[in-house]
């Protein structure tokens, strides 16, 4: 376990270089001038060459590598150039608890909707369950999440024109505002988890030791909870790790039509403004958790399974 530890902090940090200078290099060398961009239509000479030295843009580039990794290092990665005065880090974990919050319960949505529906789609396989089951869930894989964004907001729209009961389009202040962002980001994951779960399902209950289970005599649901679902996990598992890396940063569509002030609107917002460190830090962030969370995927990986062990 200790070598496996070992292992991964290694690679988290050679990940996290190169990360970091790709990123850098890409703005370093980016079209634009982000202290023109700053200073706008008032031009002054004197301004521009003081701005340039006080965020050391006037460095060698090596040297702004230097200074952005230090700045990393200390979780601040370097002064906004939108947001005056202010690190970029400051900035961006403004957004972050929204984000998260999003995230966290829309993925909730998708795997209490999906994996149930996948199971009972592979125990119903080749039936009326099963094929509708299964096209639900292709037509929810199959839609774009700004679709249904469009389709609920015009609909709530019309509720109201109508005097009818409806649901806010934009917020995230109240719980009735929270219901579609975290119910349609949700449900667009729902048929990729539950198409999985029925494949994975399927090819388990079709093993060999499924069957000597049932010879044995066991009762449908021991075979079925005990020994068919605890391996059909281990694919799951390796989906779900990755997909909770991208939490924080993969709600892009849905924080920009709900007018959710969270992670991707403040990156977003950044594009626009060439403000390059917290572009910056948004790509260490969501690199860090890929990696954190692979690693967390391969821990859970022995304990699903105690076959598999991490040396």
């Amino acid at each position: 376990m200790l070598r496996f530890l070992l292992t991964r902090a290694m690679g988290l940090v050679f990940v996290l270089l190169c990360v970091t200078f790709i990123t850098f290099i890409l703005g370093y060398f980016a079209p634009g001038d982000p202290i023109r961009v700053m200073m706008g239509t008032h031009f002054d000479p004197t301004l521009y060459a003081n701005l340039r030295h006080e965020y050391g843009l006037d460095l060698p580039w090596w040297q702004q590598y230097i200074n952005f990794v230090l700045n990393a290092l200390h979780g601040t990665f370097g002064l906004s150039y939108h947001y005056v005065g202010r690190q970029a880090w400051d900035v961006l974990k403004d957004g972050l608890p929204f984000s998260i919050e999003l995230g966290l319960e829309s993925f909730a949505v998708t795997l209490i909707i999906g994996i149930p529906c996948g199971i009972i789609a592979a125990l119903r396989a080749n039936t009326h369950v099963d094929t509708a089951v299964s096209t639900s869930m292709l037509l929810l894989y199959s839609i774009p999440d700004i679709v249904f964004i469009v389709f609920f907001q015009v609909f709530m729209v019309w509720l109201y024109n109508h005097n009818l009961p409806y649901l806010p389009v934009a917020g995230w202040d109240t719980w009735q505002s929270r219901i579609a962002p975290v119910l349609i980001t949700g449900t667009t994951g729902v048929g990729y988890f539950a198409r999985l779960t029925r494949t994975t399902v399927l090819q388990v209950l079709s093993q060999d030791y499924i069957r000597t289970a049932h010879a044995k005599g066991l009762l449908e649901r021991v075979v079925i909870y005990r020994h068919a679902l605890r391996n059909a996990a281990i694919p799951l598992i390796t989906v779900i790790g990755p997909s909770l890396a991208f939490l924080v940063t993969g709600v892009f569509i849905t924080e920009q039509f709900f007018n959710i002030p969270g992670v991707s609107s403040i990156t977003l917002d950044a594009i626009s403004q060439r403000d390059y460190p917290i572009i910056q830090a948004t790509t260490v962030l969501t690199a860090s958790a890929v990696v954190v969370f692979n690693a967390l995927t391969d821990l859970a990986y022995a304990l699903v399974d105690p076959r598999i062990r991490i040396e």
